[in-house]
């Protein structure tokens, strides 16, 4: 892997770890179509991590004061503060994805390996995309969810473990769905994917010290996680402003026809 297919790839990871078009279904096709070698295991847990960090620094703020609530709530036994509720809620949406995500490892990186699957996937994105903007209005704000609704976000984040189906896409059109507004979907998304995006990135990283697997340079991984990190903050600031004002029928768009173009051949 060089240098400058790690900046690629880090681009790629960046951007579409949360912009609603599938970051997993991207590092699958685009090296397809690039003729490029599985960049590996490594290098996808590093871009993980990279994206982890982005949101880590985006959200810091919101974060470490969701922590403090949390513990307060702990201390108190009381969790009718706002916050603490929101916590909890982000616990209960992780849930699904760390089981199934732990269960099936396996067949998850099978999947990998077809981007015809992926670029099937990316189909089911546009299609979620289209029916979260056009089903029902976006009026509700974070602060009235109930605790099933945390875990229909979280199922839609675990089904997003498959490539082409989008992390951020599925996870905010569910939100929406349930009729909260734009921005206050892809924030709990963002939120949401904390825990999930950091637990991939470590659970890769320690399958593969204890398999043994050679490392043979350090550099492309180091550039891939900052590209990634820069690109992530970025795009998380791109996404919640675009979201305030714009609808999501582009990115179905560009999912519909990225994931035709591959399943047609054309690509």
């Amino acid at each position: 892997m060089s240098l400058w297919q790690a900046i690629v790839l880090g681009i790629l990871q960046g951007t579409t770890e949360f912009l609603p078009v599938s970051s997993s279904g991207h590092l699958v096709i685009v090296p397809y179509l690039l003729g490029w070698d599985d960049p590996g295991l490594m290098l996808d847990a590093v871009l993980h991590l990279g994206t982890a960090m982005a949101v880590v620094a985006y959200f810091w703020t919101d974060l470490w004061r969701l922590f403090r609530a949390s513990i307060e709530a702990l201390q108190r036994r009381a969790f009718a503060d706002p916050d603490a509720q929101l916590v909890g809620f982000i616990v209960i949406g992780t849930l699904p994805a760390a089981v199934i995500g732990f269960l099936f490892d396996d067949l998850v990186e099978q999947l990998f390996g077809m981007p015809r699957i992926a670029a099937a996937f990316l189909l089911g994105t546009a299609a979620i995309l289209l029916l979260s903007e056009y089903l029902t209005k976006h009026t509700r704000p974070l602060g009235t969810m109930v605790w099933w609704e945390a875990m229909l976000i979280g199922i839609s984040q675990m089904l997003a473990i498959a490539p082409g189906l989008s992390r951020s896409g599925s996870t905010i059109a569910t939100g929406m769905l349930l009729g909260y507004r734009r921005e206050e979907a892809a924030r709990f998304s963002f939120l949401l994917s904390v825990p999930i995006i950091l637990g991939v990135g470590l659970y890769q990283i320690v399958k593969i010290l204890r398999a043994g697997m050679d490392i043979t340079s350090v550099s492309p991984l180091i550039v891939g996680f900052l590209t990634a990190a820069l690109v992530g903050y970025l795009s998380i600031a791109g996404l919640l402003a675009l979201v305030r004002r714009q609808s999501l029928w582009p990115f179905a768009a560009y999912c519909a026809l990225l994931g035709t173009l591959v399943l047609t051949g054309v690509l």
